[in-house]
């Protein structure tokens, strides 16, 4: 029988919207106020959802403590009152939410007691991310 766990994790964080690729001008129309060179910060909350078969004599997808340390060394303890681009991950790509949220699903992927189904990230009250990996599906179909 497969079921699905979702967990949440909450950390803060600061970025600045930039890229090299653009000129001042051009960085401002893109991200506004979100390229201020100083930065800005975001108390981000992150839900994994995983799948798996309930364990017949846990009743559980997978154990939460080790889901919990899982999540404490790959994903709280390398982002959590960071500045996001100072991280090699981006290095070479702009530091959005839809960015942070695939680098997140990569981590995930990490994580061998359950399959890894969707990482869902939000960054303010008006603003989520979702990631579930790639698709099969061809540019342009639906």
């Amino acid at each position: 029988m497969k079921a699905h766990l979702s967990r949440r994790y909450h950390f803060s964080a600061s970025h600045r919207l930039h890229t090299d690729a653009y000129d001042a001008a051009q960085n401002f129309a893109v991200f506004g106020k979100c390229n201020n060179p100083h930065g800005h910060g975001h108390n981000y909350t992150v839900q994994v959802t995983l799948s798996g078969q309930v364990n017949p004599v846990t009743g559980m997808v997978c154990d939460l403590a080790e889901l919990d340390e899982f999540a404490q060394t790959n994903l709280l303890d390398r982002f959590d009152h960071t500045n996001l681009n100072t991280l090699d991950c981006f290095a070479n790509k702009v530091s959005t939410t839809e960015n942070l949220s695939i680098e997140i699903h990569r981590i995930f992927q990490g994580f061998e007691a359950a399959h890894l189904e969707q990482i869902h990230v939000e960054e303010t009250s008006n603003n989520s991310f979702d990631y579930a990996g790639e698709t099969d599906l061809a540019p342009g179909r639906i």
